[in-house]
């Protein structure tokens, strides 16, 4: 037993001291089961987040040991869910001072409606079969971000109308880029802060899910805007 220990030991310092610290404040991963960022993340990407991106924080707590930034709108952003505390990957919107509208599907921000183009390629490719048909993508340029969007045709699960809110100090509103498929700030209202762990900046690794359960090499390492 003594000798399986000494053999183990190692491993065990390993995850307690470095791996789980380095995960919790500096790069961390985060796998993405749902929908709600389509065509921007697919449904079996795998995330890496910047825990650095905003600050430094006391390992495995959400205290800060320095800040030095504050999330920007269009930062895809992991958050700590207000409704149940579960990861969520979300696109900042409006920051504090914003005031945030949607009308049928179109951001209204600070009083501005925001630009929206055609799609800048074919992103139906992309997103599981069984919503092809009902899918609909056009550009958004948020704050000088172009970053594509999606729509359902004939949803109704989520509002397509949202009245003006003003975001309140240390607070965030937060959308998905599938915006009839997504639990976002419409439904939990602001994430503070604290709840924000890090920035999303690319992909890691990614499978199939949906369909073939393949892998899909072109995602990998690729970055997200």
């Amino acid at each position: 037993m003594g000798q399986q220990w000494r053999e183990w030991r190692w491993y065990a310092f390993f995850l307690c001291f470095v791996w789980m610290p380095l995960r919790s404040a500096v790069i961390d991963y985060s796998p993405v089961p749902t929908g709600s960022m389509n065509p921007t993340i697919l449904e079996g990407d795998v995330v890496w987040v910047n825990k650095l991106a905003y600050g430094l924080r006391v390992p495995l707590t959400q205290l800060y040991l320095s800040r030095w930034s504050e999330p920007q709108r269009g930062d895809i952003v992991v958050v700590l869910s207000p409704l149940d505390g579960t990861r969520l990957v979300k696109r900042v919107i409006g920051v504090p001072g914003d005031t945030v509208e949607l009308r049928d599907n179109r951001l209204v921000l600070n009083g501005r409606a925001v630009d929206y183009e055609p799609a800048a390629e074919n992103y139906g490719e992309r997103i599981a079969r069984r919503l092809q048909p009902h899918a609909f993508f056009a550009e958004e340029n948020l704050a000088g971000l172009a970053h594509p969007v999606m729509g359902l045709r004939g949803a109704g699960a989520t509002a397509r109308n949202y009245a003006t809110v003003t975001v309140p100090p240390g607070g965030y509103f937060l959308m998905g880029d599938a915006r009839d498929n997504s639990r976002d700030s419409r439904e939990f209202g602001f994430a503070t802060r604290e709840a924000i762990l890090g920035k999303a900046e690319g992909v890691l690794v990614s499978l199939d899910i949906n369909d073939s359960y393949l892998p899909r090499p072109g995602r990998f390492f690729s970055e997200l805007r």
